[in-house]
């Protein structure tokens, strides 16, 4: 059998698929292999380049293969799509992605440590919780709502519902409804709680690591846009200058250009959106100080800006701003000095 040169992997839960060829480019192996044969697969093989697309459990194989000595390359499925020939099926992802792995024009996503994978769940976690919060929350002021009991919005209003329900000398409404909302309300208490136990684990985090401390410098970034910014963007350098990374994250608008005449819309939702919406919630922080003449030096333009464009428009410009700060950070390894980006 030929020497193998480059594989293919299409992963799956149980069902793994195997496309490897030889220098030439001819087929030397098509197989499939369950999850337990894997590892013992690769163990025989010689070192060899190992194309996969990124997802959820790709990095962890890519840990893997890597100490086995096996470089590893993970794609975008999107960018993988277009090597793919006709009918789609586990053979044919996997020739896809051993075509596209070889492709010098290829993006690659570095692969993630298992500290950053588990950062990375902290804030998954964080937001699926406040997902379940807000749910919680429009559950209980809609069912108080059919007894006439409304409250203002924010953190206030729902403290007192949550008292009025837990406090049963009031009789607003019958006791059976009463029990019902009980459960709602510890789930509510229990929410808010896990929250703020994640919020304290991700400071403690933030605050072990230096380079989440050096970003925290940056006006409007804080220890959970810091610590999601080091977690997600493995190797800065891989980004040419701020302007790109601000394009991977998505804060740039969309294009629709053709025939040297360009046309700029709306910012896109290709992109990290989790940090996108972290850099613009900081923005719009940051804007409530610009109107006031209040804040960083660095908000000086955007509060003129303010005066020219609506509200959301400054607020994704300054965070374009803000994203661009953080690769020139995080690439020079020093913190954020105000009078350098004034200037």
């Amino acid at each position: 059998m030929s020497e193998i040169i480059t594989i293919g992997l299409d992963i799956a839960k149980n069902v793994f698929q195997v496309h490897g060829i030889d220098g030439s480019g001819g087929i030397v192996i098509r197989r499939k292999l369950r999850r337990g044969e894997v590892v013992g697969f690769f163990e025989k093989l010689e070192p060899c380049l190992v194309g996969m697309e990124a997802c959820a459990t790709s990095h962890y194989w890519a840990r893997a293969l890597m100490e086995l000595g096996h470089e590893v390359k993970l794609m975008p499925p999107t960018y993988v799509k277009a090597y793919l020939k006709r009918q789609k099926n586990d053979a044919a992802d996997a020739e896809a992605i051993c075509e596209a792995v070889t492709r010098p024009t290829m993006r690659f996503v570095p692969v993630k440590s298992a500290e950053q994978q588990g950062v990375l769940m902290l804030h998954r976690s964080r937001e699926l919780l406040i997902r379940q919060r807000t749910m919680l929350i429009n559950g209980l002021r809609a069912h108080l709502a059919e007894f006439g009991i409304v409250m203002r919005q924010g953190i206030g209003g729902v403290s007192t519902l949550m008292t009025l329900v837990e406090d049963d000398e009031h009789g607003l409404f019958p006791e059976i409804a009463r029990e019902a909302l009980l459960s709602l309300v510890a789930q509510l208490r229990d929410a808010y709680d896990r929250i703020s136990m994640i919020d304290r684990q991700i400071l403690v985090w933030h605050r072990s690591n230096e380079e989440s401390r050096r970003l925290e410098t940056i006006p409007g970034i804080g220890p959970i846009t810091a610590s999601a910014m080091v977690a997600t963007i493995t190797d800065p350098t891989l980004f040419h200058s701020g302007r790109d990374l601000a394009a991977w994250i998505g804060l740039v608008p969309r294009q629709n250009s053709s025939g040297g005449k360009e046309r700029l819309g709306h910012i896109s939702k290709k992109g990290d959106s989790y940090l996108r919406r972290l850099l613009i919630t900081g923005a719009i922080a940051m804007l409530r100080f610009a109107r006031n003449g209040q804040g960083a030096r660095t908000t000086q333009w955007a509060a003129s800006l303010l005066s020219r464009k609506p509200y959301k428009v400054a607020a994704a410009a300054l965070a374009n701003k803000m994203a661009r700060i953080v690769w020139a950070v995080m690439t020079r390894q020093e913190e954020f000095r105000p009078q350098l980006a004034a200037s």
